[in-house]
């Protein structure tokens, strides 16, 4: 169950992604409702991939690189940039849904765009980590967030 729980949450993150990208072609074919119901299914998948994350972190810890050493200090930098992306992506997402929910159409709109973007960099560099940590080297062992982050 443990091992499935990473491939779960990028799923999730991923398929977040995806909805995102629904609802702005929504948006610009004029399909407001539609727009509405597709952004709401990827707000409401990227909580279920924090709450897996949250949960995994807390309880069980994180998987840290097990890579070579030769390769470690660019998996530390590409991860620090992908948790910037996602902090980011997590902050905007919530300001841009926070400005359609109280009618603030012309703020929503001028946001939303960058937040979209981000939120894409986001879930494809999340994958990445994933394939990194996963598939392309065995993982190494569960730590916690910082040393995991660090490689400390």
């Amino acid at each position: 169950m443990m091992k499935v729980l990473p491939l779960l949450s990028t799923l999730c993150i991923l398929t977040s992604a995806a909805f995102v990208a629904l609802g702005w072609y929504f948006i610009l074919k004029g399909k407001r409702l539609w727009h509405q119901r597709m952004m709401t299914i990827a707000a409401m998948l990227a909580v279920l991939f924090l709450m897996i994350y949250l949960s995994r972190t807390i309880f069980i810890g994180n998987t840290s690189f097990g890579g070579p050493d030769s390769v470690k200090t660019y998996y530390t930098m590409f991860l620090i940039f992908h948790i910037f992306l996602a902090v980011s992506g997590l902050f905007l997402g919530v300001v841009t849904i926070t400005f359609a929910w109280r009618g603030k159409f012309i703020r929503h709109k001028r946001i939303g765009p960058v937040t979209a973007v981000i939120w894409f960099c986001s879930a494809a560099t999340g994958v990445l980590v994933y394939l990194i940590l996963y598939i392309f080297w065995e993982p190494g062992p569960t730590t916690s967030v910082w040393k995991a982050i660090l490689g400390l």
